[in-house]
């Protein structure tokens, strides 16, 4: 296909020119995608031309789509699709996470069976702000001191989307509460495909170390969620319309910056779920 790489961080993030994602793949160049992906964690893909059938197609493609639990901010003919916006429809609004600060989080960390990826596709842009921002947890879990690494070897850690809710979100309704419950994941998660380790855990998400007393987890987790922001771990995308950003949830934690919310913001996700027999994180 002669695809084009331009590398977007110094240890992870890529745009890939050559494509049109409303087309659909051949299956070789469909591997590609998945290998470039996997190994560069943040695929950028930019000038799309997208209807939400495309959007499904092409996700598709790269596994089992989830439908997402907040079933009020799906699109109604593609639920699939999540939307991300602060616009309103009848006094009621269209999507989720509206328009201030998202903090740090693992899309689907929360689920029995997590997300190995999302993709997301601009569709109406505020003039500034509401970009979105990635940390590569990988490289994160790799530069972390040794003596950091033999602390949290083997540790789960309980996650809660609640919790996140709490904070960022809309509240979950009693049923949505009952289908996700708090539930515990290694800290160090290995890559169901690359086989690469991540720091898994979140600020968003993440509410304490499995085993051990509230004031040391709560310590620990601390000291990790700071050094997973550090700026060279950081990508923060700027986003232009028909903007398609692939993402990996295995190995990236992601955040939102504010916007004005005078200003409209529409997004339309997709969220990929691992092949079955990876869907428990080791």
């Amino acid at each position: 296909m002669g695809l084009k790489i331009r590398p977007l961080q110094k240890t992870f993030g890529a745009e890939i020119s050559g494509l049109d994602l409303s087309k659909p793949l051949d299956s070789q160049t469909i591997n590609e995608v998945k290998a470039l992906w996997h190994q560069y964690e943040i695929l950028l893909f930019r000038d799309q031309v997208m209807d939400e059938a495309e959007i499904v197609s092409f996700s598709k493609q790269l596994g089992d789509l989830e439908i997402h639990i907040r079933k009020e901010f799906l699109s109604q003919k593609s639920p699939e699709i999540l939307y991300i916006s602060n616009m309103t429809k009848e006094g009621k609004p269209v999507g989720i996470l509206a328009d201030s600060e998202v903090g740090w989080h693992y899309d689907q960390i929360y689920l029995p069976r997590p997300a190995v990826g999302s993709f997301l596709f601009s569709v109406i842009l505020p003039s500034s702000g509401g970009e979105t921002s990635f940390s590569d947890m990988s490289a994160v879990y790799e530069a972390l001191p040794q003596s950091i690494k033999n602390a949290i070897d083997g540790k789960k850690a309980l996650q809660s989307y609640e919790a996140f809710n709490a904070l960022y979100s809309v509240p979950t309704s009693a049923e949505q509460k009952k289908k996700t419950p708090d539930i515990e994941h290694p800290i160090v998660r290995v890559h169901p495909y690359s086989g690469k380790k991540a720091l898994y855990i979140c600020p968003g998400m993440t509410t304490q170390i499995v085993g051990l007393d509230k004031s040391t987890s709560d310590d620990l987790l601390q000291e990790l969620f700071a050094w997973s922001v550090k700026p060279e771990f950081v990508y923060s995308h700027v986003w232009q319309l028909g903007d398609g950003v692939l993402w990996d949830n295995a190995c990236t934690m992601h955040r939102r910056e504010p916007f004005d919310p005078k200003q409209e913001r529409l997004m339309k996700r997709t969220t990929i779920l691992p092949d079955p027999k990876y869907a428990v994180p080791v």
